[in-house]
C-alpha cells in the first residue's frame, strides 16, 4: 500500500519539497528563531501559505493576533474542504481528526480524485496514508531549508512557481478524473470577478464565496434534473 500512496502523493512531493524548503530559508533568516522551529510548524500547524505568510508578516513586526487572523482568512477555504468530506470520514475513529487537521488543497484534490472502492475502512486507511505521506514532505523541505540557509547561498527567485504548477497539475488530474470542465472555468471567472470587484486583502474568500454559490446552484439544479428523468422514467 505506501508504494502505491508514495506513486500517489509523487506529484505533492515535488511541489512540496521546494516550497518547504523556500519557506524554511525565509524562516531562518528573515526572523531570529531556533531553526527547528521552522519544522515544529510543518508539524503542529502545517498551512504552506498560511506559514510564508506568517514569516512576512513577523518580520514586518506584526503581532501574533494579526498573524493569527490573517492565517485564519487565508485558510478559511478549508472549511469548505471539510464539509464536503465529512461523509467521506465518517467512521474513521482516531483517524478522523489528523484527516481533518492535514486537509491541505492538495491533499484534498488526490482524496477526492482517486478511484474508490466498497471498502470504506481500507480507503481511509489510505486517505490516512496519504495525508500523512504529504505533511512528511512538507515537514523535511521546511527542515532543509532551515538547516541550509545559513551554510549555502543561492538563488530562489521564482521558486515559489512551483506551487502554481503544481495547481496546474491537480486541476488537470481533477479534470481526468470527473470529465466535467465546468468547475474550472467557473473557478477562473470567480477569481477574475474576485480581483475586479472585491479588495486585494480580501479577493481569496471573496472567489472563494462566488465559487461555492455557483456550484450549489449548479447542483441543485442537476440533481433537480435528474430527479425530473427518474420520475419521468418512472
Amino acid at each position: 500500500m505506501n508504494h502505491s500512496v508514495f506513486r500517489l502523493t509523487l506529484p505533492i512531493l515535488f511541489g512540496y519539497l521546494p516550497l518547504g524548503m523556500a519557506f524554511g530559508v525565509l524562516f531562518a533568516t528573515q526572523l531570529d528563531f531556533a531553526w527547528w522551529i521552522a519544522p515544529l510548524m510543518g508539524i503542529l500547524i502545517f498551512a504552506g501559505a498560511g506559514q510564508i505568510l506568517a514569516v512576512s508578516l513577523l518580520a514586518a513586526g506584526a503581532g501574533l493576533v494579526e498573524v493569527f487572523v490573517a492565517m485564519f482568512v487565508l485558510n478559511a477555504r478549508h472549511l469548505f474542504y471539510g464539509l464536503s468530506l465529512l461523509g467521506q470520514f465518517r467512521g474513521a475513529g482516531w483517524r478522523k481528526l489528523y484527516l481533518i487537521f492535514g486537509l491541505t488543497d492538495e491533499t484534498y484534490s488526490l482524496l477526492t480524485s482517486r478511484p474508490r472502492g466498497a471498502d470504506r475502512a481500507y480507503e481511509q486507511t489510505v486517505d490516512f496514508r496519504i495525508t500523512a505521506f504529504n505533511q512528511s514532505y512538507w515537514v523535511i523541505g521546511c527542515t532543509l531549508g532551515a538547516v541550509l540557509a545559513d551554510n549555502v547561498v543561492f538563488d530562489s527567485t521564482g521558486i515559489e512557481f512551483a506551487l502554481v504548477a503544481l495547481f496546474i497539475v491537480l486541476t488537470l488530474e481533477q479534470f481526468k478524473a470527473l470529465g466535467d470542465s465546468f468547475p474550472i472555468w467557473t473557478g477562473a471567472a470567480a477569481a477574475g470577478t474576485a480581483m475586479v470587484v472585491i479588495p486585494p486583502a480580501h479577493q481569496l474568500i471573496g472567489a472563494i464565496g462566488i465559487v461555492t454559490m455557483v456550484l450549489l446552484l449548479h447542483y441543485r439544479r442537476s440533481e433537480a434534473r435528474r430527479k425530473d428523468g427518474e420520475v419521468s422514467h418512472g
